[in-house]
């Protein structure tokens, strides 16, 4: 867990998908901030009391609640919004984490697996953002707290930019999100809302387990990774804990790569 300290002091963060992995470092990382965190889940919720409970026990940040939320379902995303302005407030922080993955050939790919993944990455993203920025519009400005209106930052992956056979409804999400994102700075950076992306590279959570927890897993994954190393959630929660603070207020409409070089594709490295 990263040195406490108050960059976020009286600001309200949301962290969709927080009951584990990635999410629960970015949620940790907020309330190290001093944030009060919206623990948000789809179906554990005793993943995300433990989160809540953990960063409570900590006396990390001012308050945290946990929320459930299907992020896919525009109600769900309204309801969860409101829950938090009538509970805090306001919204300052909006981190769009929540993702899937389920991976098929693609001309075996279901077209519910196809629309899931994208309802989830993409849909979900678009609707968790658009509720942020009405709030940040409807609130104005809290120069006491925060040099920005508000900060969006969306979950993406090394994949925005590095194709992934066998996993195209997944990559078509994350190459998505970067349009969106870029697009959202674009509109509304006048209005000094900063939107950015963090894209993961390698990193250690359940999802990709079955990868890194064995000696061959691990050493074809370091093949991808010229610094040699798998990262880990908490070094995703140090970057969006900073990309949500006043340091980092010039930074506007850009995707921040955590991926030990991963995008530097080391495999050309003996001229390919």
């Amino acid at each position: 867990m990263q040195k406490p300290n108050k960059r976020l002091k009286n600001q309200t963060c949301i962290v969709t998908g927080s009951s584990g992995g990635i999410g629960k470092a970015v949620a940790l990382a907020m309330g190290a901030e001093g944030a009060n965190v919206v623990v948000n889940y789809r179906s554990s919720k005793e993943a995300a009391e433990e989160v809540a409970n953990e960063i409570n026990k900590n006396k990390l940040c001012g308050e945290v609640i946990v929320v459930k939320c299907d992020v896919s379902k525009e109600q769900d995303v309204k309801a969860m919004f409101k829950t938090t302005i009538e509970h805090f407030g306001t919204v300052d922080v909006c981190v769009a984490n929540a993702g899937m993955q389920i991976d098929h050939p693609l001309h075996e790919m279901p077209l519910e697996a196809w629309q899931k993944v994208l309802d989830v990455n993409l849909t979900g993203q678009f609707l968790c953002a658009k509720e942020a920025i009405n709030e940040f519009l409807r609130r104005g400005m809290r120069k006491d707290v925060s040099n920005s209106l508000g900060k969006i930052i969306h979950m993406s992956s090394v994949h925005e930019v590095i194709p992934w056979a066998g996993h195209a409804n997944y990559a078509a999400s994350k190459g998505g999100l970067l349009m969106l994102m870029e697009s959202i700075c674009q509109a509304y950076a006048p209005h000094k809302i900063r939107c950015n992306s963090i894209a993961p590279g390698a990193i250690k959570t359940d999802i990709n387990k079955d990868v890194w927890s064995t000696k061959e897993g691990r050493e074809n994954m370091l093949k991808l990774i010229p610094y040699k190393q798998i990262g880990v959630p908490e070094d995703i929660g140090s970057v969006a804990s900073w990309l949500a603070s006043d340091e980092s207020e010039y930074i506007n409409g850009t995707t921040i790569f955590v991926d030990g070089g991963m995008t530097c594709y080391p495999g050309f490295t003996t001229n390919g």
